[in-house]
């Protein structure tokens, strides 16, 4: 395993796998963010009230 990092810079190898995953997550979180489902910051569209309301109407 040593010998692999003869071919490589290890400064350089670093940097740009740390650069790859950070592209990664915030693209996952781009992705994320443009589904109703999953977007955190402006809330589902209405399903935690509606899960209560459900909740509350089905124990009356």
């Amino acid at each position: 395993m040593w010998r692999v990092w003869l071919l490589f810079d290890p400064r350089r190898a670093m940097i740009a796998l740390a650069v790859f995953l950070f592209t990664l997550a915030v693209l996952i979180h781009f992705i994320l963010l443009s589904s109703d489902r999953y977007n955190w910051i402006d809330g589902a569209a209405g399903g935690g009230a509606t899960a209560a309301i459900e909740m509350e109407s089905t124990s009356v």
